[in-house]
């Protein structure tokens, strides 16, 4: 919209006029005009109102993600096994416990050795009593052959008996230590699989936590969209009538010059003076 202001004045001599105003106001035509105010009164409305904006949430953790951390609290995983395989590795380095795997009818064996040398010395004695050579040396040294038998006979059973129980009490020492060390690599796959399994627990509960957080942030972006559609609205209207033909009107309004007072005064003066020369009588 302008506005042009312009004045004119009288002619010279007394009499004159006042300066008098032209106004030419040039706009666009009425009906743009007012579409234009409308939109505008719109916005300001709008613009008055705040803005209801989401807040920004984040996603718990999830059932699998608490279940983890209850287990990673957990000490002393496979702590039982362990223990138990290090003291069957103890117990076997202490040595091979060969009592337990004697015989126990070493002692009967023996009695027996015993009791057939008896019976060997009393025929003995018989015989040298029957060829009348009793207390005589073949006595004696028959007697000595049987009495050395007979303890060879008996070594050579406990012998016998003390390597038996020495291979079993070695077996034994030897499934302990295997036991043992079988025990420690159990214990240290249990710990192993537990572990595993809470990074299993974590890295699933985290995949959900992360869809869940997706959802509360589509959540948000939806609303954030909702609260500015109004705005979008107001600038897409915006553009549409920035890009309509621009037309215009004129309006040009225009004010009277004031009349003069002395000069209607001389004006009326001269009127009068003219025609009294005009009506004297000549001489």
């Amino acid at each position: 919209m302008s506005f042009i202001f312009g004045s004119s004045s009288g002619g010279g001599g007394g009499g004159g006029s006042t300066s008098g105003t032209q106004v030419n106001i040039a706009r666009e035509a009425p009906e743009v005009e007012s579409r234009k105010l409308a939109l505008y009164d719109q916005a300001a409305k709008l613009a008055s109102q705040p803005v209801n904006l989401p807040g920004i949430q984040v996603a718990p953790t999830t059932a699998l993600e608490q279940s983890a951390f209850s287990q990673a609290g957990q000490t002393g995983r496979g702590s039982a096994t362990t223990t138990a395989g290090i003291g069957s590795v103890l117990q076997a380095q202490a040595g091979p416990n060969i009592s337990q795997f004697m015989n126990p009818y070493q002692q009967f064996v023996t009695d027996e050795i015993n009791r057939q040398a008896a019976i060997g010395q009393n025929r003995l004695s018989a015989q040298a009593v029957q060829a009348g050579a009793f207390g005589g040396g073949r006595e004696g040294i028959a007697s000595a052959e049987l009495e050395r038998a007979r303890l060879a006979t008996i070594g050579q059973s406990q012998a016998q008996g003390f390597q038996t129980a020495l291979a079993a009490a070695q077996q034994q020492q030897g499934t302990q230590l295997q036991a043992g060390q079988l025990l420690g690599a159990l214990g240290q796959t249990q710990q192993a699989m537990g572990l595993q399994d809470i990074q299993s627990q974590l890295q699933a509960g985290a995949i959900q936590r992360g869809i869940g957080q997706a959802g509360l942030e589509a959540q948000r972006q939806t609303a954030l969209q909702r609260a500015y559609e109004p705005f979008q609205r107001i600038e897409f209207l915006k553009g549409i009538m920035t890009n309509l033909p621009t037309t215009q009107s004129s309006i040009t309004a225009t004010t009277a010059p004031g009349s003069n007072p002395l000069s209607q005064s001389l004006g009326a003066g001269l009127g009068a003076y003219s025609a009294y020369q005009f009506t004297r009588p000549r001489g």
